[in-house]
């Protein structure tokens, strides 16, 4: 199997493009500021990931049509409840809006600019369009199709988000053997992905990581086609392959 088999990309955004470990970090530090020990040692950087996704998931499980920026602000006040502080519903309000602030991965714009030349490309997000449509500029890229939480009324891993994709691509005549789906997230993107028999290349951000950071532990670990540790790697292996 090749990468040039495929016809169409379809990412995952946060997590695989734009590097919302880094984001969400900077953006809960009025919280963990605050939970620092008497020695001033921050609170380590995994456990705060992986407190976010438990409460991620979680809300949007319950309350799985509410916008990505408003989920967000209420993750915020979850976790100032666990960890036994007092926050305003503007400062969850502010956090709810940092996504814009999220930077992108250094290489991600450079490779979907080049990938662009070679695939059409499709983006499949947790997001909100509003937030999103910060996170395209940091990209650079004109996507060929978009598809926000926000649009569907679920979240992934919900099958309901990849049902509309994959109606949506099919009125763009583009079949499911025409579609390389590309995340990094295994709990969110590849466990369904198998699901829905579509071909899957991890985007192994965390390869230098233990623990699975701010996506939920998937269980038993889904079957993936391609592995990558960067955006850069997959561009370099689909180069070698123009070049065989």
């Amino acid at each position: 199997m090749r990468l040039s088999d495929f016809s169409t990309l379809t990412f995952d955004c946060y997590g695989t493009l734009i590097d919302w470990e880094s984001g969400i970090i900077v953006g809960l530090k009025p919280l963990t500021d605050r939970m620092a020990g008497p020695n001033g040692t921050a609170l380590d950087r995994d456990i705060i990931l992986e407190a976010h996704a438990r409460l991620e998931s979680t809300q949007q499980r319950y309350n799985p049509s509410q916008r990505y920026s408003d989920l967000l602000a209420t993750v915020y006040r979850r976790l100032a409840e666990e960890w036994g502080l007092h926050v305003t519903l503007d400062e969850a309000a502010a956090y709810g809006a940092s996504v814009q602030n999220w930077p992108a991965f250094p290489d991600s714009a450079a490779a979907l600019a080049y990938l662009k030349d070679h695939f059409r490309l499709v983006i499949l997000s947790n997001v909100d369009n509003a937030s999103f449509a910060f996170s395209n500029m940091r990209l650079g890229v004109d996507f060929d199709a978009i598809y926000t939480a926000e649009d569907v009324g679920s979240y992934k891993p919900s099958d309901r988000n990849f049902d509309y994709m994959l109606d949506g691509l099919a009125a763009q005549g583009v079949a499911r053997t025409d579609i390389l789906h590309t995340a990094e997230s295994m709990f969110h993107d590849h466990a369904p992905a198998n699901r829905y028999g579509l071909h899957n290349c991890w985007i192994c951000r965390r390869h230098d990581k233990q623990g699975f950071g701010a996506t939920r532990d998937p269980g038993d670990m889904p079957a993936f086609d391609f592995r990558f540790n960067s955006m850069a790697e997959m561009v370099a292996a689909h180069q070698a392959e123009q070049a065989g």
